[in-house]
């Protein structure tokens, strides 16, 4: 009686998080040289997001490897500039945006706790669409500002980012509520 042994075969090992973002990025690096027309790029990108192998990544960037960079010194300092331009252009149209803003004062520390929404019976009433009866609650705990968000529909954020739960906010910060934004002021 004789017996044959049939090793199982092993699926490939896993592609890494950090193959895949290699690719992705010597994708838009090509893209962003010309090596690749936008169609080509955007196929490309798709493939790269579905790939299972890294033999899958190393087909799509093949032709980019080989490649002597089609940039010389003088447009890589040319797109320097105009990346730190375009970098200060965003700045100042944030720095623009945040002086607009209306601001909202700190309510005295013994209060109690601001609680914020379209219901009227909250200490600060706001009547936009976009925030809900009972949207947050300001307040003041073992000397910090704490903001939490009650649930809200469309969101409490804080320096533009949003708020789970509750966050620490302190003098000078943007706070959103739906679509209503104010500055922080202690005075």
């Amino acid at each position: 009686m004789t017996s044959s042994f049939e090793f199982p075969a092993y699926p490939a090992p896993r592609l890494s998080d950090a193959e895949r973002d290699r690719a992705l990025g010597q994708l838009r690096e090509g893209a962003a040289l010309g090596q690749l027309s936008h169609d080509t790029f955007l196929r490309r990108m798709e493939l790269a997001l579905v790939a299972r192998r890294s033999e899958d990544l190393a087909v799509l960037t093949a032709d980019l490897e080989g490649r002597e960079r089609a940039e010389s010194p003088w447009s890589r300092r040319l797109f320097g500039w105009v990346g730190r331009a375009s970098a200060v252009s965003v700045g100042v149209r944030r720095a623009w945006a945040a002086e607009r803003l209306p601001t909202l004062l700190f309510p005295h520390p013994g209060y109690g706790p601001l609680r914020i929404g379209r219901d009227p019976g909250n200490g600060l009433r706001l009547t936009h669409e976009t925030v809900s009866r009972a949207h947050a609650e300001l307040t003041f705990h073992d000397g910090l500002w704490v903001l939490k968000d009650l649930g809200s529909t469309n969101g409490t954020t804080v320096n533009g980012r949003r708020v789970t739960g509750s966050a620490v906010v302190r003098d000078g910060d943007q706070v959103g509520f739906g679509r209503v934004t104010y500055r922080l002021s202690a005075s």
